[in-house]
């Protein structure tokens, strides 16, 4: 089984590896979505995991991210969907096993990018 939560942030960021003048390279902000996907098998409770403590650590990176400039968090330096992606999943997989994907949206633009782990166990 596999069960979902979601939360949303509203961060600025700047990306300076494309050339002089692009937009990006500029300041600019999003709202971002971010799903977070657990699996196994529920326990005797019937739960996979307990969603309170989910939420805490949620909210704790979530309060990280929100209404900052994600270049200046530690391990976000270039902020593409794809690292916030990582750096979430380096949030929460210390403390919440059963992570199996981390998904991160840009619903405006219609972009999202999906981390499932690493096959090597990072």
């Amino acid at each position: 089984m596999k069960l979902s939560r979601e939360f949303h942030f509203d961060a600025a960021h700047t990306l300076d590896h494309y050339p002089e003048g692009h937009p990006n390279t500029r300041v600019h902000g999003h709202s971002f979505r971010a799903r977070i996907t657990v699996e196994g098998q529920p326990d005797a409770n019937g739960q996979i995991v307990d969603l309170e403590r989910v939420g805490s650590l949620l909210n704790a990176a979530r309060d990280q991210l929100d209404h900052s400039m994600l270049n200046e968090i530690d391990g976000l330096q270039t902020p593409t969907l794809e690292n916030i992606c990582l750096w979430l999943w380096g949030q929460l997989q210390k403390d919440l096993p059963q992570l199996s994907g981390v998904e991160v949206f840009r619903d405006s633009l219609g972009h999202s990018c999906l981390y499932q782990g690493s096959q090597h166990g990072n």
